[in-house]
């Protein structure tokens, strides 16, 4: 078919290196995308381990464990290098579970590290 003079033409012009030049563009952003994707994966799962770690500490300073017991609670259930603020309210205990986020690199590194925190709310099972 390329006999013919306007397949002739459409023969003669080369599509070589035009999948190549697209792949070389597509595939640096694909990886970025990917990391962006893990990076907020990452995050949310430091976010779940606040919640639990703020909810475990809160329940051990209801039942009227001492604070290092409701500390270390909360560091073991917690991110790894998380703040813990217990304060009592009352009949009330209050927890509050920080941590930041590591920051990203490469291309996301231009992103502020975020902060996971929760703060859990518990009634004094020992009245005080």
């Amino acid at each position: 078919m390329c006999g013919s003079r306007w397949w002739s033409r459409r023969c003669s012009q080369s599509d070589d290196g035009y999948v190549t030049a697209e792949a070389a563009v597509v595939l640096p952003a694909l990886v970025v995308l990917l990391g962006a994707a893990l990076w907020a994966i990452a995050v949310a799962g430091a976010q779940v381990r606040c919640v639990d770690a703020a909810r475990d500490a809160a329940l051990a300073a209801a039942r009227g464990e001492p604070d290092a017991a409701v500390v270390a609670a909360a560091k073991m259930a917690g991110p790894p290098g998380c703040d813990i603020e217990v304060s009592r309210q009352g009949d009330r205990v209050v927890v509050t579970v920080r941590a930041r986020i590591g920051p990203a690199s490469g291309a996301l590194a231009a992103i502020p590290a975020p902060v996971a925190q929760s703060t859990a709310v518990a009634e004094s099972e020992t009245g005080g």
